[in-house]
């Protein structure tokens, strides 16, 4: 992304900066938000379908901006496939949603041609990341969904707005100027600390978490923004690799999917995995989180 500093005419102070771009990028936030928190309060299979819609975005403007050969069949057959994975996650088939992410990733090798295989399959599982994560937090998690995800969302979203505040108002040394100019230390070191701060508090004020290991917790939470503040930057990556600005133009004012919801790509994928591996099996993944 080009920084206000990378603009010409002089320094701009950190309130210009802020200014430059926060209308824009707050209310494609609210809309995100108002959807994704409605969507976690109705559960289910709306759930699933919104964060499917949000994959199926992924999947598009991934194999649009490698641009390999046969665009439209690999968007067809991925999102093919992409659904078929989400659908065996729902019924409790997780390992047959992953051995189906894995064929359509073998699909989309193929079709991508050479020099582009990698990149294409890639796509797939990183757009099925997201949804599957996600569908095993809250969908299948017999308790502690919810929370789950209200977890990921505080970590997430404080990360994010506190790194971008952070390091507008602060400044200081570049985080890693070559993928990303605008971001700095500070940014990175106050997002994190926030996001951990955030998620702890989130689980404090609910009813069920009365003693609540803030250790552990903590801990958790500031892997899970460090983790997202990655998956900004392998987004940057990506988009720097092929040429590409925005990832899309699909949400006014910030670009596309991609770009709203790299951090929480990353994170989800975290959290998915941190209780899988500590669950005793697809209904227990948000306990296996969230319990210490």
């Amino acid at each position: 992304m080009i920084s206000p500093d990378d603009a010409g005419g002089g320094a701009p102070t950190p309130q210009a900066r802020l200014s430059s771009d926060i209308g824009p990028r707050a209310a494609s936030a609210i809309v995100m938000i108002a959807a994704a928190l409605t969507t976690l309060w109705l559960g289910g299979d709306v759930f699933i379908l919104f964060w499917l819609g949000c994959a199926l975005a992924l999947h598009w403007e991934w194999q649009r901006i490698i641009e390999a050969p046969q665009g439209r069949a690999r968007f067809w057959a991925g999102a093919a496939f992409l659904v078929l994975a989400v659908a065996l996650v729902r019924w409790a088939m997780v390992e047959s949603g992953f051995a189906a992410v894995a064929l359509g990733a073998a699909a989309l090798a193929w079709l991508g041609g050479p020099g582009k295989r990698i990149w294409a399959a890639s796509g797939l599982v990183y757009a099925a990341s997201v949804v599957i994560s996600v569908t095993l937090l809250r969908v299948l998690s017999r308790i502690d969904g919810t929370q789950a995800i209200l977890w990921l969302f505080a970590v997430v979203w404080g990360t994010d707005v506190m790194a971008y505040f952070g390091g507008r108002l602060i400044g200081g040394p570049k985080l890693w100027p070559r993928l990303s100019p605008s971001k700095t230390w500070a940014g990175f070191i106050v997002g994190v600390f926030s996001g951990g701060v955030l998620g702890l508090l989130c689980l404090m004020v609910s009813a069920e978490y009365e003693n609540v290991p803030v250790g552990p917790l903590f801990l958790l939470g500031l892997l899970a923004g460090a983790v997202a503040q990655a998956g900004d930057f392998f987004e940057s990556a990506v988009k720097r690799r092929f040429g590409v600005k925005d990832s899309s133009h699909l949400i006014p004012g910030h670009g596309g999917f991609m770009d709203r919801l790299d951090g929480f790509i990353a994170a989800a994928a975290f959290a998915g995995l941190v209780g899988w591996l500590k669950s005793a099996g697809p209904g227990f993944v948000a306990i296996g989180l969230l319990r210490w």
